[in-house]
């Protein structure tokens, strides 16, 4: 399908960039934009050559969350289901994110608002511009954090710390964001795009298969004990050791060459 809202390639190097791409609106999600968002992470899933997927915005903000024209409410209009729409859209998107089977790397340029400020948190390594800000803008039209906030915020920064933002509804800085154990780096603003792009063509070089596989074992752990969690390790461990990629890792070791990984 042609894209008009998002920016969407794959490279020689393995590196699907998908970029979103309303700028007007400071990239907020309308309904066709959700839908190629969705398609781009099927692209990917299916893709063959693809080894990271690295998000990002177009103009001066990461995204502002819902654009809120599609969600109106007039004088004694009806009241929108807003959970027939997190069940339809945001949902899917944030676990499509979560659960994508390669290392997903965010770059955040600018404000990240409402689902704005989630969706990076559904992400693996999350970079941001030194200009950028987090704002659980939710509370200030009367509504709940949603895309996954109320389940990440208390796990990534606590509980005292979530619930003031989500209640508060202030903006968080970039270098508050890092401090905070929310994002991993802040970088500068013209630096942002280049040093996300560097990542993730250093981690297409890498072990693709047995990264996603630390990625779940990681967000499976949350949900386990520590029995459980010992024997997801051994499952998740004999898969990797059957993979081409962990063949090719200790030969390259044994011969003291640089491994050639194919993420498989």
């Amino acid at each position: 399908m042609p894209f008009e809202h998002i920016l969407f390639s794959i490279d020689a190097d393995g590196v699907a960039l998908l970029s979103l791409n309303r700028p007007e609106q400071l990239n907020s999600f309308n309904t066709a934009m959700h839908l190629e968002v969705r398609e781009a992470l099927r692209q990917v899933r299916q893709s063959e050559h693809a080894r990271v997927l690295l998000l990002t915005a177009e103009g001066r903000g990461f995204c502002a969350g819902q654009d809120l024209s599609d969600r109106s409410v007039a004088p004694g209009a009806e009241m929108p289901d807003l959970g027939e729409s997190i069940d339809a859209f945001y949902n899917p998107l944030v676990r499509s994110l979560r659960d994508l089977p390669l290392p997903v790397i965010c770059a955040v340029n600018g404000v990240a608002a409402g689902a704005g400020a989630n969706l990076p948190l559904a992400c693996d390594l999350v970079l941001a511009a030194r200009s950028a800000s987090f704002i659980q803008a939710f509370c200030k039209i009367g509504l709940v954090p949603d895309s996954g906030g109320t389940w990440q915020l208390p796990r990534l920064i606590g509980m005292a710390r979530a619930k003031a933002l989500a209640m508060l509804g202030t903006r968080l800085s970039a270098e508050q964001a890092q401090q905070w154990g929310l994002i991993h780096q802040v970088v500068d603003d013209a630096a942002l795009r280049d040093e996300a792009l560097a990542l993730a063509r250093q981690l297409a070089t890498q072990p693709t298969y047995g990264l996603a596989l630390i990625k779940r074992a990681l967000n499976q752990s949350f949900d386990n004990g520590f029995d459980q969690q010992l024997e997801l390790e051994r499952d998740l461990q004999r898969l990797a050791g059957r993979s081409e990629d962990y063949r090719e890792g200790v030969g390259a070791f044994m011969d003291k060459r640089t491994p050639v990984f194919k993420g498989r």
